[in-house]
């Protein structure tokens, strides 16, 4: 007896938030708000060293240029308190 195949459904394509650009005094890096419910660990700030939260939303921020050791800029991602991330200069 043959097998029937069955038809699968496409598979929701997930919707990347676009990233924006902030110039630093220490570079241009990219900025995605995240609205936390994607976040599964907690995070330390890097701008007030207290950890975010699970579900607490934040901003991940890259360097648009990676630096000279790393593979690529992405690996120097950070999570920011949204509020550490505005004062930053």
């Amino acid at each position: 007896m043959s097998r029937r195949r069955v038809a699968r459904r496409p598979e929701k394509a997930v919707r990347a938030r676009p990233e924006r650009v902030a110039e630093k005094a220490d570079g241009s890096f990219y900025f995605r708000p995240i609205a936390g419910s994607s976040s599964t660990k907690d995070y330390r700030c890097p701008g007030c060293a207290q950890l975010i939260r699970q579900a607490t939303p934040h901003v991940v921020a890259w360097p648009v240029e990676k630096a000279l050791l790393s593979e690529s800029a992405i690996d120097e991602r950070r999570h920011w308190h949204t509020a550490c991330w505005s004062r930053r200069h």
